[in-house]
This record gives C-alpha cells, structure tokens and sequence, in this order.
C-alpha cells in the first residue's frame, strides 16, 4: 500500500460532499472545505463526484475516498452503484474507491459478488472500500476481498434499522474489528472528537467524519432546535 494510504493510520478523514439539493452544493466549495479540513489537521478526504474530486486534488495533496451517488429507479443502491461511477471515478483517480457493500441488489439485478468481481479484474491495482451497514455484510466484503471495510452504512439500511454505530462502546465496530483480515474505517455518526479517539484506540485504521464538519445547515439545525 503506498505510503500515502498508509498515512492515513490512525488519523482523520473529513467528508465533504454536497449533494444537488443543498446550499454548497459546488465544486469550488467543496475544495475549499477540503482545504480547510486540511489545516484543520485531517489526513484524508471523502468527496463525491469526479468534479468534486478533480477539484479537491487541485488544491490539496491528501488521499481521496472517491464515490459517486447516484439513483437508480430499480436499486436501493446509491453509492458507486455501477460500472459508469468506477469509470467515471479512475478519470481522477482517488486512492481509494468506496462502494455500497450492503446486501440490496445493484441497478439490473447484479449481485456485490457479481459487480466486485467484475472491477477487479478491470482494475486490478486499485484500492476498493466496502460501505457496510451489519457485521454480516462486512465479514461477507472482507471474504471478497475489499481492501477497507467501513461502518457507513450501519442505520441506513431495511437491515440494520435498528443498530448505531455507537451503542455499547461501538459493539459493532469492535466485532467487526475482531473478525475481518482487513482494514476498518469507522464512518457514520461519529459526530465528536471523544468518538472519534474512541473508534481508533478500538482498532480501526482510520475514521471520516463528514456533517459535523461540513455540513452547516445540519449543523445549524441542532442549535436552533435546542432553543424551541
């Protein structure tokens, strides 16, 4: 692994993402937000969208989670869901891809075995990230072969609607921890820095953390409730 995913150990991802729907929704923003996250002191960036990426690499040096969301009438799938999204995200080449690794089908009945297998024999060099919501689908990811698994779909998910990431000390991210060969980013409602120490002392190679750093309005929205 080159040395700079291997920076990554132990330190901060920020995601900056802004989908279409909302108020930064640019990719003039989102470099800017990855510069800041950069003097802030994060290590690695989350972005969405090739543009975004192309953007975020013009202005800072850290590696990039790449993904692109995109709908698809017949999947629940959204995250890198097809071989369009690869393509489009090798144009800019992020250090690593990330992917829903959840058990829904993909866009035309594809299985995750089916898409994997068929990615990694077209690009066979590359870095690829699960995004899992239950221990089932990580342990079924690390068996495939992903190079990271993550926690970013745990709550998001028909499957696991009723786990959090956090209850009883990060239950799902130590037996994650515990049973899978490979590295463990923790993604998902790790919104404070005691989390965020906790997740890595548990044994994960890494952490990103996105709304609570980049996304205002939701931000916003927490302060303005605690006052009605």
């Amino acid at each position: 692994m080159d040395k700079k995913v291997e920076s990554l150990k132990g330190k901060l991802i920020v995601s900056c993402q802004a989908l279409p729907n909302e108020p930064l929704h640019s990719s003039f923003i989102m470099g800017r937000m990855a510069l800041a996250a950069k003097e802030g002191g994060a290590r690695g960036i989350r972005a969405n969208t090739k543009e975004d990426i192309a953007e975020i690499k013009s202005l800072v040096d850290l590696p990039v989670i790449g993904i692109v969301k995109r709908d698809y009438e017949d999947s629940k799938v959204y995250i890198t869901p097809t071989m369009k999204e690869i393509e489009e995200l090798m144009e800019v080449k992020p250090e690593i891809i990330a992917m829903d690794a959840t058990s829904a089908l993909r866009p035309g009945g594809k299985t995750l075995d089916e898409f994997f297998r068929e990615v990694k024999e077209r690009y066979p060099e590359q870095l690829f990230m699960a995004d899992c919501s239950t221990v089932e689908e990580a342990l079924h990811a690390d068996e495939l072969g992903f190079d990271f698994i993550g926690t970013t779909m745990v709550g998001y998910t028909e499957q696991s609607a009723d786990l959090k990431i956090e209850n009883n000390d990060f239950e799902i991210i130590r037996e994650i921890v515990a049973k899978v060969k490979h590295r463990v980013i923790a993604e998902g409602n790790i919104n404070m820095p005691e989390k965020v120490k906790r997740v890595i002392e548990l044994g994960c190679f890494s952490v990103v953390v996105g709304s609570i750093i980049t996304r205002p309005q939701l931000i916003t929205k927490a302060f303005a409730e605690a006052l009605d």
